[in-house]
């Protein structure tokens, strides 16, 4: 093998590796925006929480996106009860459909 191609084969390869650290960077910074699950046996002492038929399923940070995640999931299922719990001040607020 020549020392040409040895060192266009290096290149390439370092080109990969380089395309492949961009791709697990994209793939870690959409994992690290999903919201927290939460533990079965305890309950959240702060943030919002996402109830379905009284059962705690996933933490946001702030009341809007627990809200907008809640109203989207009540559009799909309409049957289920939802409410977003305020850890802080131990409130549900329960969720309902705008009558059209």
């Amino acid at each position: 093998m020549s020392p040409v191609t040895k060192a266009t084969k290096a290149i390439k390869e370092t080109l990969e590796l380089k395309d492949v650290k961009e791709v697990k960077e994209t793939i870690d910074t959409k994992e690290s925006k999903k919201p927290a699950n939460l533990r079965a046996n305890a309950m959240p002492v702060d943030g919002y929480v996402l109830s379905v038929d009284s059962k705690l399923k996933t933490r946001f940070d702030t009341a809007k996106e627990a809200m907008a995640a809640a109203t989207k999931l009540k559009e799909t299922y309409p049957v289920i009860q939802v409410a977003v719990y305020d850890a802080v001040e131990r409130k549900y607020s329960p969720v309902e459909l705008e009558v059209k």
